[in-house]
């Protein structure tokens, strides 16, 4: 598919600009050494062009996206509707509290919900994604034990099944990070647990389910044990879409959690945002919190809402309040499925996840026994060392069937992962069409394992050299010649 550029005319265009009714102003100072240099199209060749783009796009409303522990599940347009009315959209962040009650209104009952789901007592909506919130998370954790004049505790306990955002963001928040490995279960294993812990520990990071898809039936003792060594327990509420309205991390023993927005509760995912990671903590924490939160007042019967920054806060971690509407659309999913949908929805997304793993697990090596939770870990290990097909061509074959493949090569602790998070949106139909394209994969391997290696065939490009393309990647467009383009 050609560039704009390398669609561009000389002397084409589409813009009718009227005369200019006010005088001209020249600032010789600012302007340019070198002619702008812009595409030169009609605005039918514009269109056309976009239109291309978007029919080349895949996404949750395309088809099956089952993406391991990014819960790719389907955003109702509902949300979209309640998002673009005028009273969210026609606002200013510095306006008087008085004039937008609405708006607050909406942090405060989203607030009120999530700390419900999550077991939490207070909330931010600052962060702007996963990782922000993990980041924000931390240094409360951090602002409480220096707060304490507990300055020895500079470790951070992260198990090897672990996202690969919390070592980094750990990392960020000036701590040093002990891994623990996984049990044989895909468990943390208790007896590392407790020869990592000591008086440097600052707290665990931990998602449960963990990447895996398994619940760890050893939490409560987990957390235990991070507690009574002084620490801290961090929840990444990456999986929480198998358990909301179930189990809360408050309940297991979490100080802290962040949640994915744009993952758990249906907002808009990728394509660089917005995203929303807000983070959420117990009481004691609660002073530590970013920015502004909204709290509620009554005079004369009537209750008014206003911002008011937290006593010991650890500053701003994003500009205002967070990206706003994506609160007015998570809100518009938890209040459209209430609190039997908000069950309902985990308990959906658990029974897709073991359907299809019963349905494979004649022919692909589970990583771990079932059943499993909101997603599955397969190995083509042993497919790898008998026919040389890899998790990469299984990926690349399916990309021919316009099905965005599982995430692959994790959790590192599993050889040639296949990580299959089907989420609750999906159909038995689109769940059968995924589980027989991936059975083909597997009969194919053996049958005819150079179709696999050169797959896909039926996409825009090929397969490309994937170490090139991530260290020498081609992002600018070479001009021939810089004043008149290519």
């Amino acid at each position: 598919m050609k560039l704009l550029f390398e669609q561009s005319i000389n002397g084409r265009g589409c813009d009718i600009l009227w005369n200019c009714d006010v005088p001209k102003v020249r600032h010789e100072g600012m302007k340019r050494e070198k002619k702008l240099n812009l595409p030169q199209m009609s605005e039918n060749d514009i269109s056309r062009h976009y239109t291309k783009l978007a029919e080349n796009t895949y996404g949750v409303n395309t088809g099956f996206y089952p993406l391991g522990s990014c819960t790719m599940k389907y955003n109702p347009k509902v949300n979209e509707e309640i998002a673009a009315l005028p009273g969210f959209t026609e606002i200013h962040p510095l306006q008087p509290g008085y004039t937008v009650q609405g708006c607050l209104k909406v942090l405060k009952l989203a607030e009120d919900y999530l700390c419900e789901i999550t077991g939490m007592d207070g909330m931010s909506f600052q962060p702007a994604a996963g990782a922000h919130g993990e980041f924000t998370g931390l240094l409360l954790m951090k602002a409480y034990h220096e707060k304490r004049g507990d300055q020895k505790r500079t470790k951070m306990i992260v198990p090897d099944s672990a996202h690969g955002t919390n070592p980094a963001s750990a990392a960020m928040a000036g701590y040093t990070i002990v891994n623990i490995p996984s049990g044989e279960d895909g468990c943390v294993d208790l007896e590392q647990l407790k020869a990592a812990v000591g008086e440097d520990t600052a707290g665990l990071m931990l998602t449960n389910p963990n990447t895996a898809g398994l619940f760890d039936k050893n939490i409560l003792e987990i957390t235990r044990i991070v507690h009574e060594a002084g620490g801290l327990n961090y929840y990444d509420g990456a999986n929480l879409n198998a358990v909301m309205g179930i189990a809360r991390p408050g309940d297991m023993g979490f100080d802290i959690v962040h949640l994915n927005l744009h993952k758990t509760f249906s907002t808009p995912h990728g394509g660089g945002g917005p995203g929303s990671g807000p983070c959420g903590c117990k009481e004691f924490l609660v002073n530590y919190l970013p920015g502004y939160r909204v709290c509620r007042s009554s005079s004369d019967g009537t209750e008014e809402l206003y911002l008011e920054k937290q006593a010991e806060s650890i500053g701003s971690v994003k500009e205002f309040y967070g990206n706003f509407l994506v609160v007015v659309r998570a809100l518009s999913y938890i209040l459209t499925l209430g609190r039997e949908g908000i069950k309902e929805a985990s308990q959906a997304a658990v029974l897709n996840a073991n359907y299809m793993m019963r349905r494979l697990e004649e022919k692909y090596d589970m990583a771990y026994s079932g059943p499993c939770m909101h997603e599955f870990v397969m190995s083509l290990a042993k497919i790898k060392q008998e026919t040389g097909v890899t998790a990469m061509d299984a990926a690349k074959y399916m990309l021919d069937y316009r099905l965005h493949p599982p995430t692959m090569y994790f959790p590192l602790i599993v050889p040639e992962a296949l990580m299959v998070e089907p989420a609750e949106t999906e159909s038995r139909e689109t769940l059968d069409y995924g589980v027989d394209i991936l059975l083909k994969i597997h009969r194919e391997a053996y049958e005819n394992p150079e179709k696999l290696h050169h797959s896909p065939k039926n996409t825009i490009i090929g397969r490309p050299d994937e170490v090139k393309a991530a260290r020498k990647p081609k992002l600018r467009y070479d001009f021939q010649d810089e004043t008149e383009g290519n």
